[in-house]
């Protein structure tokens, strides 16, 4: 079946967010060390992301490294460093020859050195580009983010330039990390968990969200175009009813 040509090009998601969960366990079914499942699961998100290209999707925001993610032991925490700095000089030509800009949010001030300049040059030659926003959630949490927008909204308000009267959710969302992107249409998530996470929490307030089985390595395009399906299926209301939306 060509899930693809399912796919409605007139009701496409905006912005994709996916939990990319289930590397470790992938690792563990094969009889490999942890590492091998991440190491896969980078190349899942080189198909995901290509075939995001392709459809024409604006924005693509993958959850990478939590910051609890830092309590892992060290050398998991090391080795997904070095991938990441691999990954990043491995990938930049085939994200220039896609027309796709990376991004990221988080509190990368947290990376390695070598990591974050890597990341950040990366970023830089990426910027001329037009084409899909790959988002990359790193040392990130949606509590952090909050917490950090309410420490702004703080320093605001004691240089007088913040009143309570100036607060609104328009107002909110200019102090999350995804300030100039529209929020996630639809949120998947892999390996057979029902849980947010600390992702996107103020984001995802009306996504539609995706749950599968598959383990994150487990993931190809036609899984993502399953995604994409089923959400083309569903209603969004936003709280209106559906004699209002029609």
């Amino acid at each position: 079946m060509d899930y693809k040509e399912q796919i409605s090009q007139s009701r496409l998601p905006r912005h994709i967010a996916i939990i990319m969960d289930g590397n470790g366990r992938w690792a563990k079914k094969q009889g490999l060390a942890r590492m091998f499942g991440h190491r896969q699961g980078v190349e899942t998100v080189h198909n995901i992301t290509e075939a995001a290209a392709e459809l024409g999707i604006e924005y693509l925001t993958l959850y990478t490294f939590s910051t609890e993610n830092w309590n892992r032991p060290k050398e998991e925490v090391d080795a997904l460093m070095t991938l990441l700095v691999d990954t990043i000089v491995k990938e930049t030509p085939t994200l220039m020859k896609n027309n796709v800009r990376l991004q990221t949010i988080g509190d990368i001030n947290r990376l390695p050195e070598v990591t974050r300049q890597k990341f950040l040059g990366c970023i830089e030659q990426t910027s001329v580009n037009t084409g899909l926003t790959m988002v990359i959630a790193l040392s990130y949490s949606a509590r952090w983010e909050i917490t950090e927008a309410v420490r702004e909204a703080v320093r605001m308000t004691q240089s007088g330039s913040l009143r309570p009267e100036d607060v609104n959710e328009q107002f909110v969302s200019t102090l999350m990390t995804t300030k100039n992107m529209p929020d996630p249409d639809l949120l998947i998530r892999t390996s057979g968990e029902y849980r947010i996470s600390n992702f996107l929490l103020w984001q995802l307030a009306y996504s539609e969200l995706y749950f599968t089985d598959c383990l994150w390595p487990e993931f190809t395009v036609e899984e993502f175009y399953k995604a994409i399906i089923d959400y083309q299926k569903r209603e969004r209301r936003f709280g209106k009813t559906s004699e209002q939306i029609h």
